[in-house]
């Protein structure tokens, strides 16, 4: 938005606008005398009528004719005006002297004359400022930029324009010859030395240089051009005049200065299309559409510009008795709709306003056109009303019919004089001439202007359909916009009363007629006293007591001067013209002084001495009434009013008591009980003491209210204002207007103590809130404290938000003394409280802190998140040095927290790391495992770490190798599975020896270690070993329970192929069916196999041990490479349960080799090499046969048997397990040969039977004789202490069940062996196949009930104590003869 221009126009402020409802718009004079008190404060208001209030426009547009004034608008303004009579002085001043005048520019600006004669003259004149070289500053003073030498130029145009004027003005030209320094006498001498007839020089008296006088064309008297002053370089081409002709020309009054009437006479159609094409061609738009702040702007702009020369003109004072008011009247010539007559008798129409009863004019018997009639005014664009007050300092009301809107102007009465004191002050020249030039209604002045000097000014647009009303001597100016019809008429009320006596005397001192008798028009009212209001009475009253005193006082006065002689004279019938005093103009009513020397001259009681000549004694005072005529008058409506009086009396006297002397509400309710009673008149004092009675009223209520806490709901923590609530300073305001009331109430004392109290609460409010970290509870015990107060407290928006700062101040400072709470969400969430927080020093300060350690948080969580995030990872130096930075952020930071514990987990992984390195045993691959994933899930790097992560790819490539070399192709056994002993060994016995086993564990009071039962528990037992030796320790209990598992389940295998009464039953195989056609028999487990569900086509040559599926667990590689797989382990040297596995492996098999050659050595065997097998033969039983011969068990010494087992046992394939199998195999074979050969005929059959059924159709005798000389031996040389511990305890076992067995009744085949050396071992000993040597205190033993009568354990044979004493027990061997008998 631009900027305004320093001289633009700057609108004043607006004045009230009141829009009345229906009830106030009914009575005029009611609603304008409510509106006084504010409206007169402003000179003038605006009142927009109901909606729906439009009267009908009754003038006849055809017939309505009118001669407008033609306004020149440069000559409107005061201070323009003087400025071009100035110029007409100059212009006619040089015009005089032949010479025309021609106004120069400076920096391309007129120059303005004016202000320079003025500025100059302000300075001391011309010579002075030349002297003192004031020329810049006059320069500077008329708004030229400094520095471009405008001095010099305005030096010049004056010296040249304005100077010879100037000299003119004093009459320095007239007496002054520059020739001759004589006297003046000497100057006039001068010419009447020479001879009458020559033309000679006035100034100097010579006639020489006649090519130099110049002759005056006015008086034809002579002058030397270089006589005059100031000399004149040149003879003028026009006409000259000489000074004193000048003189006589310049020195003529001016006429007065007054509008010009248009020579045109227009319709009001006609003005109308003049006035819009004159307003659509300047602003070069369409009318309506030009805005009223441009129209306002410019006209003030044309108002002031004296280069600018715009004339309008304007249908002013028109005289609606001729053509017709704007508003209908009662039998006028329009024509009223019946829907419209209710604007015939409307208050508000302006042709019943002015004489309404409330209107002092009714009392006026003329109609005077303009006050009492109204008055039409047409206007156009810039068409003005200068500045003025209504005739007799009247109110007046402008209604705007139709049209564009009109702008008013105003000052309020008050500023009268104020407003003249400025004019006369800025424009001299115009009131020395016109004294009364602001009565001419001709002159206007800026209101920036005005209100630059102070006065007040306020304005207001008019619109159509809108009253302007203007109050006593409240000066009022405007123009109009555009075209427009409005009309005004004058009013009086009675208030106007006073006003209208001062400004008779203001006319007086003015010498300006009167509109209308004042004295006559209260001598009208005091003549029907009684039939006046009591308030007109009473002001009537009023004026008459001034009236009667100043009227006898002038009275005495004209007779103590010596006038004598008087006469009545009828003053009301003459013309106002008629009866004008002669020296002040006053229309003179009471009393005139007249002379017969000058018939039809009258003066005023004020003026006698200026009537004539003649003496005072021949003067006739002339009277209308006597004073004793006057007095009763008075007396009558002082009667008529007495009883308003004296009630207005005591209401005057109550309303301006002062402190004790109040009086208290009930008498305010009392006097104002008594004016509706008696009907006073609804004045300004009865609506005074009405309002003051209102306000006690209200104010005692709500003091009360105050007083007794009946206040609205208020919420205890809600911000909301109750409306009812008032301020404090409303409080200290309302506490003070109980004081100022005119009445007395009891509430105001404890009203000032509760506000004592608030004020009390303020100040410590005050204190609590100018601390740098107020207390809480402080806060919220104020806080608490207000609610005892019905007050809008200010400082209760503070408190609260002091208490939020407060307590955001609190939760900030248990945040930094608990700092493993404070988080970085926690200081984000108190930042973000802090934000929304009222401004605060203390709050900024700690938002700063709080701020500085998030912005340190954020950037070390953000580093610390970097540091463990990066690829490839930091040093532990750094990660250390920046953890060591953090630990000082007094805040929970996570990633820095997580930094720390990296650092310290490296730090104990480095020294792990380092004990490894360091210690003596060698590291468990578990262990090693464990801390490489550890070390790879610190984000440190570990220099450690890649070595170890080395070892674990050789330890797994290691692992890689060994599974290859051992495992089959698609195993289900593991790598340590196939190389530990076994912990879970297949079927280990029927059910039957399964249930005795359990009956007889409870029994045993030995308590046994915890056993091995799963290949995880054997990992996690080698896992937690410390060494290789606790390893071994483990491996050989392990192997002791394969043995004894193996043992057992070979015992249960093979009783189950013995010969039984049906076959069918039994379930072998993996497909658990009952033995059928060709079977294959595992070397190891004893079981039996269909061949065609486990034996290949192509292995029915092999003449190696057959082991099951179950039981060939792996490839057997040769030793040597399970000892290259160990030697490489040993290098990486890490210890895991494989390894140590693979360890005990081949110490099992070394040992195992050389058992096996101990035992070959002392059982005569021989040498055990590889050799090629024996074709296998094929062993046929009744319904099934194997494919293959297997050793036989019945008589094999349990050390070769357990030899045999182990071997097969072992994971690696030794020669010397085949040749063991061979040996044993074709040893078995020869022995049997040979005792079928050698015993008697009868026990031939027996030995032929068994042979056949048999495969292990072994020498019994010969192996067990055999078997005995070998476990004697080797208890006597020692050579195995666990065998020894071994046969001992078998020893001791037999010897126990030898006193438990019941005597034998029967012989027995091994009934010759018991009574041998060592029958004790023998006696221990069942005949049983495989004997299991039972132990503990009860050994339960079965004889067979067929022909050998032979006793045996109840567990070799698989029968229960119950199967025993219930069923009959026939041996195997029974079992066969019987069967082969039968045969």
């Amino acid at each position: 938005m631009s900027q305004p221009r320093p001289d633009e126009f700057k609108p004043p402020p607006e004045c009230p606008v009141f829009e009345p409802s229906w009830e106030e718009f009914r009575d005029p004079f009611s609603f304008i005398n409510k509106i006084r008190p504010i409206a007169e404060k402003t000179g003038i208001c605006k009142v927009r009528p109901p909606p729906g209030w439009q009267p009908p426009f009754a003038c006849n547009v055809d017939k309505l004719h009118f001669v407008p004034r033609i306004q020149r608008l440069n000559e409107l303004e005061a201070q323009t005006r003087v400025k071009l009579n100035f110029l007409d002085q100059i212009a006619k001043f040089w015009d005089l002297q032949g010479c025309a005048l021609k106004i120069p520019h400076v920096e391309r600006k007129i120059l303005d004359l004016y202000k320079l004669n003025k500025l100059v003259a302000d300075e001391g004149g011309f010579d002075l400022v030349c002297q003192e070289r004031q020329w810049t500053k006059i320069a500077l003073q008329m708004g030229f930029a400094p520095g471009k030498a405008v001095g010099s130029h305005l030096r010049g145009h004056y010296e040249k324009i304005l100077y010879p004027y100037n000299l003119f003005q004093s009459g320095a030209n007239l007496y002054f010859c520059p020739s001759c320094r004589g006297s003046e006498t000497d100057s006039l001498q001068t010419p009447f030395c020479f001879q009458v007839d020559l033309v000679v020089c006035l100034v100097c008296g010579s006639g020489g240089d006649e090519e130099r006088l110049l002759l005056c064309d006015g008086c034809d008297d002579s002058y030397h051009t270089f006589c005059l002053i100031p000399p004149l370089p040149d003879i003028p081409k026009g006409d000259w005049r000489c000074p004193k002709c000048l003189a006589q020309e310049c020195n003529k009054p001016h006429e007065a200065f007054g509008f010009e009437q248009a020579y045109r006479d227009y319709s009001l159609r006609a003005f109308g299309q003049m006035a819009d094409a004159f307003k659509s061609d300047y602003f070069n738009m369409p009318v309506h559409m030009v805005p009223t702040e441009l129209v306002e702007k410019e006209f003030w702009r044309l108002v002031g510009a004296i280069e600018e020369d715009v004339t309008v003109e304007y249908g002013a004072d028109i005289a609606s008795k001729e053509f017709g008011s704007g508003f209908p009247i009662p039998n006028g010539k329009f024509k009223v709709s019946p829907a419209d007559e209710k604007y015939l008798k409307c208050g508000w129409n302006l042709n019943n306003l002015a004489m309404m009863n409330p209107s002092v004019l009714t009392h006026v018997t003329a109609d005077i056109c303009g006050m009492t009639l109204p008055w039409l005014y047409v206007g156009m664009c810039f068409s003005s009303f200068c500045w003025h007050i209504e005739d007799h300092w009247s109110y007046s009301i402008n209604y705007l019919h139709w049209g564009e809107p009109k702008t008013w102007y105003g000052a309020p009465g008050f500023a009268a004089e104020q407003l003249e004191e400025v004019m006369r002050k800025l424009a001299p020249e115009l009131f020395e001439s016109q004294p009364d030039l602001l009565h001419q209604l001709v002159t206007i002045m800026n209101p920036n202007t005005l209100m630059a000097h102070g006065v007040p000014i306020y304005r207001t647009n008019q619109c159509a359909g809108e009253f302007v009303i203007t109050f006593p001597r409240a000066y009022h100016s405007g123009f109009n916009q555009g075209f427009n019809f409005a009309e005004a008429v004058n009013f009086c009320t009675v208030d106007w009363m006073p006003l209208g006596r001062q400004c008779v005397d203001h006319y007086r001192m003015l010498r300006r007629y009167n509109v209308f008798s004042h004295d006559e028009m209260v001598c009208n009212m005091a003549s029907k006293a009684s039939t006046l209001d009591v308030v007109l009475a009473s002001a009537v009253h009023k004026d008459m007591v001034s009236m009667l005193q100043e009227e006898q006082k002038q009275r005495e006065k004209g007779k103590k001067m010596g006038m004598v002689l008087t006469k009545e004279a009828k003053y009301d019938h003459l013309q106002d013209d008629e009866r004008q005093c002669a020296r002040c103009r006053t229309t003179c009513y009471l009393s005139a002084v007249t002379c017969s020397c000058s018939p039809g001259v009258l003066v005023c009681l004020h003026h006698i001495n200026d009537l004539c000549s003649c003496p005072i004694t021949n003067y006739t005072l002339n009277l209308r009434y006597t004073l004793d005529e006057l007095f009763p008058m008075m007396n009558a409506v002082k009667q008529r009013a007495e009883l308003y009086d004296e009630w207005a009396s005591l209401v005057k006297e109550t309303l301006e008591a002062k402190l004790e002397k109040k009086k208290g509400l009930q008498i305010f309710r009392s006097l104002l009980a008594q004016s509706e009673s008696k009907v006073f008149p609804d004045n300004d004092m009865l609506r005074r003491l009405r309002l003051v009675t209102q306000d006690a009223e209200k104010c005692s209520s709500v003091a009360q209210q105050l007083l007794n806490g009946k206040r609205q709901t208020r919420y205890r923590f809600g911000s909301g204002k109750s409306c009812s609530q008032l301020s404090v300073e409303e409080l200290s305001s309302f506490v003070r207007q109980l004081y100022n009331l005119s009445c007395s109430l009891p509430q105001a004392p404890m009203l000032k103590e509760l506000l004592n109290r608030i004020e009390d609460f303020q100040q410590h409010s005050e204190k609590v809130l100018a601390d740098e970290v107020p207390s809480v509870a402080e806060i919220q015990s104020l806080l608490d404290v207000s609610f005892d107060f019905d007050v809008e407290l200010p400082e209760l928006p503070r408190l609260r938000v002091r208490l939020e700062q407060a307590r955001w101040l609190e939760g900030a400072q248990q945040a930094s003394t608990q700092p493993t709470t404070r988080t970085l969400e926690t200081m984000r969430r108190l930042i973000d409280q802090g934000v929304g927080l009222v401004p605060h020093p203390s709050v900024e300060k700690a938002m700063a802190r709080l701020q500085e350690l998030l912005t340190v948080s954020e950037h070390w969580e953000d580093k610390a998140s970097s540091l463990l995030k990066a690829r490839p990872p930091h040093s532990i130096e750094t990660l250390s040095a920046a953890a060591e930075k953090t630990s000082s952020i007094p805040a929970y930071l996570p990633n820095c927290r997580l930094l720390k514990d990296t650092v310290r987990k490296a730090r104990e992984w480095l020294q792990e790391a380092e004990e490894l390195q360091d210690g003596d045993c060698t590291p468990m691959m578990d262990s090693l495992s464990d801390m490489v994933l550890r070390g790879q899930a610190i984000q440190v790097r570990l220099e450690p770490l890649e070595r170890l992560e080395s070892l674990m790819i050789e330890v797994q490539e290691w692992r890689e190798s060994a599974s290859t070399t051992f495992l089959q192709r698609d195993t289900p056994f593991t790598l340590l599975e196939v190389l530990c002993p076994r912990c879970e060994v297949g079927n280990v016995g029927s059910p039957k020896r399964k249930a005795k086993k359990g009956k007889e564990s409870p029994r045993s009071n030995k308590k046994k270690p915890p056993r091995l039962n799963t290949l995880s528990d054997v990992e996690k037992a080698l896992s937690e070993t410390r060494d290789s030796t606790s390893a071994m320790a483990t491996l050989e209990e392990l192997r002791e329970r394969e043995m004894e598992a193996f043992s057992n389940l070979r015992a249960a295998n093979e009783s189950k192929l013995l010969p039984t009464a049906d076959c069918m039953d039994l379930k072998v195989c993996v497909c658990q069916k009952a033995p059928m056609g060709a079977m294959s028999q595992c070397e190891l487990c004893r079981n039996a196999f269909h061949s065609v569900c486990v034996r290949d086509p192509s292995d029915s040559c092999e003449t190696q041990p057959w082991l099951c599926p179950q039981c060939q667990r792996s490839e057997k590689p040769p030793l040597n490479k399970a000892v290259s797989l160990l030697a490489s382990l040993r290098r990486i040297g890490v210890r895991l349960p494989e390894g140590d596995a693979l360890h005990y492996l081949v110490e099992r098999t070394v040992n195992w080799q050389h058992r096996a050659q101990e035992i070959s050595q002392y059982f005569n065997l021989p040498e055990l090499e590889e050799r090629p097998g024996t074709p296998p033969t094929l062993t046929r039983w009744t319904v099934f046969y194997t494919e293959q011969r297997c050793i036989p068990l019945q008589g094999l010494s349990h050390d070769l048997e357990e030899l045999m087992v182990e071997g097969l046992l072992l994971q690696v394939c030794l020669p010397e397990v085949q040749s063991l199998f061979h040996v044993l195999l074709d040893r078995a074979s020869s022995q049997h040969t040979n005792r079928c050969m050698s015993p008697p005929q009868d026990e031939s059959t027996d030995c032929n039977k068994h042979m056949q059924f048999n495969s292990q159709g072994t020498n019994l005798e010969t192996m067990i004789d055999s078997e005995k000389k070998a476990k004697r031996h080797l208890e006597r040389e020692g050579l195995n202490a666990e065998h020894r511990g071994k046969d001992k305890k078998h020893s001791h076992k037999r010897q126990k069940m030898n006193k438990k067995r019941p005597a034998s009744t029967s012989s027995s085949p091994r009934s010759d062996f018991s009574q041998s050396d060592d029958s004790d071992e023998e006696m221990a000993v069942c005949p049983a196949e495989r004997c299991q040597l039972p132990e503990g205190d009860e050994v339960n033993w079965v004889q067979c009930d067929g022909s050998c009568n032979q006793w045996f354990h109840q567990v070799c044979v698989g029968v229960t104590a119950e199967m025993a004493e219930k069923e009959d027990y026939i041996c195997v061997r029974c079992t066969l003869k019987d069967g082969h008998m039968r045969k």
